[in-house]
């Protein structure tokens, strides 16, 4: 394999990774290191297919410590510019931070179980809890305890090693993990869902060799509809389509299960060249493409005025990282990951929603942006406040921006639209991605 790779340290808290397989550049920050402008990264394809007393605090009292947590600064697309790019999480979580019950699949490198700010959102199997009968702890007695086929799959399951340890050997997975749900009010990182259940599910690992990451990623979908997922989050993808892997959403869609899936980084019109998982044709799955600071659509992220539902923050997104790390990564997963995290406000708030219920209700209550006419199928930006404040019938046409004018049925007020786009964005990390879907085996760099 050729690789042509600048790897720079530009101080003892600041490091630079460049991850073979991902195609992205990471810029993983220790707690109060300095920041820095990435440089741009060259390096070769995998084709291989990521204590006194304790208090509980009133509802209004969590959201004022959570609108308080200094780290809301570092992640724009939460609240960071007014509006105009941002989900507008703050307005958001005055009416839910979720109900700690939904539970998100997040198909990915694995996540880092122990993190601080996801420990205590991490998913855990209720059937490899507590006792067995001879007195042992289920979590690694070594034993099936809930004939699930899985032994002592508490958080999850790689499916790469086979094991039951989901540990992030990468930092994608825990970047996407703490983007949906970092519990926030910690000054360090905060979710979009602070109150969600992450299941760790594990389908590609960087330190393995000879894996299938298609095959992984049927395998974590069926697991997750398996254990009752209410959302499946997916960053992956390729060019080619799966009969088993569409027969596995497909299997989800039945049980009435969301998948959000990232519309791809191949700076490519998906309308002409579909882009799968995104692209099969099954209505529980929502296309997600990636923005920046001024609402653009970044240049190497997939779009399409019919084959991607919707956009949301995608450049520079700040959120946990291994390690009790913290870090800014780019591209259509962290954009993913802020639809799921809306997606598991929307059903924490409207418990009877069916999956396509809460499907419309993101999509019809997107900002219209002049910017994202033809880069999406309805030219909206997710708005997590009006996911949440709308809730009569809503026209599939959507929000517009236009002050004084709404397509809600006179729901929407100028409080709930957007600022029109503004042009010179600029990017700071040229190329981000995710692993494509092939077998290890197959690299022929």
């Amino acid at each position: 394999m050729k690789v042509n790779a600048k790897v720079i340290l530009s101080s003892m808290a600041t490091t630079f990774l460049v991850v073979l397989g991902l195609h992205f550049l990471l810029l993983a920050l220790a707690d109060n290191g300095p920041s820095a402008e990435p440089e741009e990264v060259e390096s070769s394809r995998m084709t291989s297919v990521g204590i006194p007393k304790i208090m509980t605090p009133s509802p209004d009292e969590e959201v004022k410590v959570i609108l308080n947590d200094p780290s809301i600064k570092k992640n724009w697309g939460l609240m960071g510019t007014g509006g105009q790019s941002d989900i507008k999480a703050n307005k958001a979580w005055d009416i839910t931070l979720g109900d700690g019950e939904k539970i998100v699949a997040i198909v990915d490198t694995g996540i880092d179980v122990n993190h601080p700010d996801l420990a205590d959102n991490m998913w855990k199997n209720p059937g490899e809890v507590g006792l067995d009968a001879k007195g042992n702890d289920k979590s690694h007695n070594g034993i099936d305890d809930d004939g699930n086929g899985y032994v002592d799959d508490v958080y999850g399951w790689d499916f790469v090693n086979n094991s039951p340890h989901v540990g992030d050997n990468h930092g994608h997975g825990t970047h996407i993990a703490g983007i949906i749900g970092a519990i926030g009010g910690k000054g360090r990182s905060i979710g979009v869902c602070p109150k969600v259940k992450l299941m760790a599910l594990k389908y590609f690992d960087p330190q393995a060799r000879g894996g299938n990451n298609l095959k992984n990623t049927i395998k974590a979908i069926q697991y997750a509809v398996k254990m009752g997922a209410h959302i499946i989050n997916y960053s992956g993808g390729g060019l080619e389509p799966s009969d088993e892997e569409f027969n596995a959403i497909k299997e989800a869609h039945d049980k009435g299960i969301l998948f959000i899936a990232a519309a791809g980084n191949e700076h490519s019109n998906s309308d002409l060249a579909h882009y799968y998982p995104a692209n099969y044709n099954l209505d529980n799955i929502i296309s997600v493409t990636a923005i920046d600071p001024m609402a653009n659509v970044l240049k190497s992220s997939n779009f399409g005025s019919r084959s991607v539902n919707i956009a949301a923050p995608g450049e520079n997104i700040y959120s946990t990282l291994p390690g009790n790390k913290y870090g800014l990564m780019t591209g259509t997963s962290q954009a993913t990951a802020f639809v799921s995290g809306v997606a598991a406000l929307v059903l924490s708030h409207n418990k009877e929603f069916k999956y396509a219920q809460v499907k419309k209700q993101i999509l019809s209550t997107a900002d219209e942006l002049p910017g994202l006419r033809e880069k999406t199928s309805n030219s909206g930006k997710l708005n997590s406040y009006a996911a949440l404040a709308i809730q009569p019938e809503i026209p599939l046409t959507g929000i517009s921006t236009t002050a004084g004018t709404s397509h809600a049925s006179g729901v929407i007020t100028d409080k709930l639209t957007a600022s029109a786009p503004q042009n010179g964005a600029t990017a700071l990390v040229k190329f981000l991605g995710q692993p494509t879907r092939q077998s290890a085996s197959e690299d022929k760099n």
